[in-house]
This record gives C-alpha cells, structure tokens and sequence, in this order.
C-alpha cells in the first residue's frame, strides 16, 4: 500500500530500429514516456524527432468512413492485429479502396436524402390547395396574368378591406392553418408589380407549386410516388452498405485496429531525440517488469536499455502510481481530487480509507438508514460502476456498526432495547444521545478524536519528512517534531490539568514543552538551512525575517485551535441526526394509520439522503483541511504509460 517503484528506461539504438522500439514499448502496455532532452544537460547534438505521423491521415479516414455508416468501430485485441499479413502500403491502399466504397455508397444516400427533403417540402406545399379542384397546367400557362400561390396571416388577411380601391387586391382562401391563410390571387401582367408590392406589404409569402399534374391532388400522389421510390432507394443502399460491411468487417476493423496501434506507437516518437543516426528514447516503467522489457528488445542487436532507480531522478518529477490493498484502493478517487503524491511521500490512501470510514460512521450512525446507503451504493457501483458508489458500501457498513452502539434503526430509538437487555445483559442502550450526559459525552469524544486525529497527521508528516530529507519540515516546522512537542504539551498539560485535574503545568513546564518548541518553529527557516547545509540560510533582512514570521506562527496557532475544535462537527452532527429523526417522529405522531407509517418512511428518505450527502462532504472536508494540509503537498503527476486498450 504505497507509491509503486518504478524505474527510469534509457533506450538507444539506430533510427532504423525506432519503429520496432515504440512499438515494444507501446504493446507494453507499461511504458510511460518522457521527454529524453531533459535528462542531459548537453543536448547540443540532439535534435527533438518530428516525424509527421503517416498512419493518422488513413486512421482518420478509416474511422470517419465507418462512423458514417453508421457501424460499430470495435478495437481488436493484438492477436487480431498480427494476424493481418499486410505491409504498411498494403494497408493504406485498402484503406483507399476500402474508403471509396463506402463514400460512393455515402454520396449516393445523400442524394437521395436531399431528394426526399425536397419532395416533403414540395407535399407540405401542395397539401394546403389539395382539396381544391384547380388546374394547375392551365392556371400555371396563362401568358396574360399572373398568379401566385402563397400563404398569408390571419391579421394581413383581415386588413385587406382597405384595399377595396384596387379591384385586383383580391385574395382566395382555398385553406387555413391556426395563423395563416393558404391560397392565391390573381393580377394581370401590367398591374402585377403593384399588386405584389401590397401583398408583400401583408407580409404574404409565395408558394411555387410544381407544374407536374392537372390538379394539386394528383400533384400530391405523385409527388408521393417519388417521394416513397427515394426512401426504397436509400433502403437499397443501407442494403448495400450492410452487404459491404459484412463482407469486409473482419479485415476492415483488424485494418483500423492496426493503424491505431501503428498511430499511436508512432506518437511516442516525438519524446525520442535523435544524435546522427542513432535515437535516444526515455521513459519511465514499474521496476517489476524491467527485466521484461529489456528482453523483449534482445531481437533488436543495435538497441541497448539501461535503467536507473526513480529516487535518482527525482528532479524530474518521476510519475506515480498507487499500489494499495482491495479494501483500500477505491479511496484513491479522494486522494487524486486533492493531487496525486510526490514520487517520495507518503500515500494517504490507507490513512484516508481508515479514517474517511471511521467518521462517516460515527456521523451518520443508523443501523437501518446505513444498511440503506450500503445496499444502495452497492447497486450504484455493481450497474453504473460509480466510484462514489464503491467508497460508501463500507461507510454504510460503519455507521451500521456505530448506529447499533447508540441503538438507533431508521429513528426508532429504543429498537434494539431486547439486544442490549438479553444478549449484553445491560439495563438499555449503552448511549442515549438525548442525554445531558451522553451529550457531553460525544462532544468531548469528538474533540478527542480529533486530537488523536491531528497528532498523527503531524507524524506522517515527520516520517514522509525525513524520507524526503527535508529536515527543516521534519523536525522544526509546525507540523514537524517541533509542533507535536508544543501542541501535546498544549493539549496534555492544560487540558489534563483542566478535565482531569493533572498537575503538571509548571514554569520550567512553560519554557521547556511550550515556549521552546514555539521559539524553533520560529526560526525555522534558519535552523533548517543549517541542518540541510543551505547557502541562504541566514535571512537577508532579521528585521524582515521577524516581522514575518511572527504572523506566521500567529496564523499557525489559530491553525492548531481552528483545525481541532473543527472535529466538534463529528459530535454535532450525531446530536443532528437525533434531532432530525425526533422532528420526522414528532409530524408522523400528528397522524395515525398508513399517514404515520408514509411520514416515517419520507421522513427517513428525506433524512438519510441530505444527511449523507452533508456527511459525506463534511468528512472529507475534515481529511482534506484538518489533515491533508498537514503531511502531504499532492504535487505529483500520475503515471500515463502509452496505452491503445484502455482495459490494459
């Protein structure tokens, strides 16, 4: 359960071999590429590779081809692909060939397709003066007057009484929609222009009806003959296409697959860098599987790999992969939202997963509604594969457990009175939140546990610290050696001094546990400089060094209060949900029968879905705030190794 070990590849060999060591490198599955400039400090001989990648052209084409066939583009596994026998021009020849087909079939179909929207247009067209019993050849041939079909407004319609004045200005209805009149009018040729400027005033709209019958209702059947033999074309042709996709399925999509293998291998080209006639690739791989990899590159004489540990390169930023236990490893979904760890620090993973369980347990505790939210992120996970989902079934289990020691089962307080009673021998429930007594008994809990919380945050971070030699941070930082002295001190000699009556607190007390450690974590700075033998360890300005750090510890003191009394949310949203189910149970006492049983049961819905939504946040909020900040700087960057298959 940590940062997974991984080792930096250097890889050189002749350019000719370059396509054989990507492709290795990329069928991996593990090869993670960096950019092999940066690992030399004399790169004057090197020249970055920028080859122009001739496999994404016919990818491209490939894929767009098949998408708009509306077929499935499926990535074959690589026993699939190497059993395509087809050299590089082999492939982009069929894939022209292949391409030309399917476009041919394409351009036919659009054809058709336009034809049909020209012809549904036309039919909505006709279909307003198809009850009519016009003549369209005759009307359409008159050479002395003009006619124009159209639709109008019902408003335009209403207005034309004020052209009463112009005999011509005469519209005929022939049907009507809810906002318009379709019909036509009529003018000769030499008062046409008039006419059609007052109908256009109306806002008047022409329709050309095609001159193809003797009436609009012939016009409509054979525009609808036409119409029907354009969609049994494009039948065809979807009949074609489906005939061609099956004849060439297996060889198309083994095509596709091998030039995305090939388009992707070749892209990890461009962190290779290249000195005469020989290249240098570097990469980073899990150290497990080194040895492997150096073997598979034993067929190519002109290669060599070298690798080197990742704690050596640490100036590069090696990348991170965490490596943590079953029970664990869902809550690596919490530890990438706040930033991935360094190469060398810690990962919080098993801290979170432990700790994120603990309080959203104690929180939310409710035999019933966790069994609930259990079952139902259970659901989440096995159908939509939510990540979310996975984190909660133990949440639930967890406030289960604690929602038995406080007796509580979907509100009902004294539910499991008979357990406690028969099987523990006990008088009742072990703690009845409702009581003064209990009440303070949460709180206090509460505030513990967030001392004990916060303390061990401060020694993960002495330990991930000094892993890190980073020894100013370790032992004189507010969350190193130096602040866990002043803070338990702070914590034991006061507050056992005022809760349990210790007498400990003492003038040497003061000076040696509280007034020391804080006088280090003042000078921090200097002293750290000095134990890590810094050249800049004395401050440029005391003046400016003193001011300064004066707010700092200032800030970090409030940061020691604010960041344990933030755990009194632990306790206060146990007393919360008590509060929230005595307000479901005090409006279903109002009613009786099936209202009762219905306000419980919308009630413990209500209750159980904004309680674990505010839990579920709150929880985390204390992770990242109260302890995140504390030990980890979540700088790192994640491990991406060059992958076609994403299940790899």
């Amino acid at each position: 359960m940590a940062v997974l070990k991984i080792k930096v590849a250097s890889i050189i060999g002749r350019m000719s071999d370059l396509n054989a060591v990507t492709e290795i490198c990329g069928k991996s599955g593990l090869f993670h590429p960096d950019n092999a400039l940066s690992f030399y400090s004399d790169t004057s001989h090197f020249t970055p590779i920028s080859d122009e990648n001739p496999y994404a052209e016919p990818l491209q084409r490939i894929s767009e081809a098949i998408t708009a066939s509306h077929k499935r583009l499926t990535l074959l596994s690589h026993e699939d692909t190497d059993s395509l026998r087809m050299t590089d021009e082999e492939i982009f020849a069929y894939v022209r060939k292949f391409v030309s087909v399917l476009n041919d079939f394409q351009a036919e179909r659009t054809l058709a397709q336009q034809k049909i929207q020209h012809y549904e247009q036309l039919l909505e067209d006709v279909s307003h003066f198809s009850e009519q019993d016009l003549d369209l050849k005759d009307i359409l041939a008159c050479k002395y007057i003009k006619v124009r079909f159209g639709s109008l407004p019902k408003e335009s319609y209403e207005k034309l009484n004020l052209y009463n004045q112009n005999s011509y200005v005469v519209f005929f209805p022939c049907s009507r929609s809810a906002t318009h009149y379709y019909g036509v009018y009529f003018a000769p040729i030499e008062q046409v222009s008039e006419v059609d400027r007052i109908f256009s005033s109306l806002y008047f709209e022409r329709i050309h009806l095609p001159n193809i019958a003797d009436t609009p209702k012939d016009a409509e059947e054979m525009l609808q003959k036409q119409h029907d033999e354009q969609v049994s074309a494009i039948q065809a042709i979807d009949q074609k296409i489906s005939d061609y996709w099956e004849q060439e399925k297996n060889v198309a999509l083994r095509v596709y697959s091998r030039l995305m293998e090939k388009s992707t291998y070749f892209g990890i080209r461009r962190y290779a860098a290249r000195y005469n006639d020989n290249f240098i690739l570097t990469g980073w791989i899990p150290a497990s599987k080194a040895d492997e990899l150096a073997e598979s590159f034993s067929s190519l004489h002109s290669v060599e790999c070298t690798f080197d540990n990742a704690e050596n390169e640490l100036p590069h930023s090696p990348p991170v992969m965490l490596k943590n236990h079953k029970p664990f490893k869902p809550f690596e979904f919490f530890v990438d939202m706040y930033g991935l760890p360094s190469y060398d620090e810690i990962d919080p993973t098993p801290f979170v997963a432990i700790t994120y369980i603990l309080l959203f347990g104690i929180m939310f505790a409710d035999l019933g509604q966790g069994l609930l939210v259990s079952v139902i992120c259970a659901l989440m996970w096995r159908l939509k594969k939510r990540k979310l989902g996975k984190i909660l079934i133990p949440c639930g289990i967890s406030s289960m457990v604690f929602g038995t020691l406080l007796g509580s089962v979907f509100g009902f307080e004294h539910a499991l009175d008979p357990l406690y009673t028969q099987v523990f021998g006990l008088p009742g429930k072990p703690i009845d939140v409702m009581e003064s007594e209990s009440t303070n008994l949460i709180i206090y809990s509460a505030v513990a546990i967030g001392l004990v919380l916060v303390v061990i945050a401060m020694l993960i971070n002495i330990y991930s610290s000094l892993k890190r030699k980073h020894f100013e941070n370790a032992l004189f930082g507010p969350n190193g050696l130096a602040g866990l002295v002043f803070y338990c001190s702070v914590v034991f000699g006061f507050g056992g001094q005022l809760f349990l009556g210790w007498q400990i607190i003492s003038v040497p007390f003061v000076r040696g546990r509280i007034g020391l450690p804080l006088l280090v974590v003042f000078v921090r700075e200097v002293l750290g400089g000095l134990v890590e033998r810094r050249p800049d360890w004395k401050p440029e300005s005391w003046g400016e060094f003193l001011v300064q750090n004066f707010f700092e510890v200032f800030e970090f003191l409030l940061s020691y209060a604010s960041n344990t009394m933030s755990f009194l949310r632990v306790g206060a949203f146990v007393l919360v949900h008590a509060g929230m189910i005595m307000v479901v149970f005090t409006l279903a006492e109002m009613g009786s029968g099936l209202a009762y049983i219905l306000v419980v049961i919308i009630g413990n819905v209500f209750v159980t879905a904004l309680e674990g939504l505010l839990v579920g946040i709150q929880v985390l909020r204390l992770e990242f705030y109260e302890m995140f900040s504390r030990f980890f700087d979540g700088e790192g960057r994640p491990f991406r190794p060059i992958t076609v298959r994403q299940e790899q």
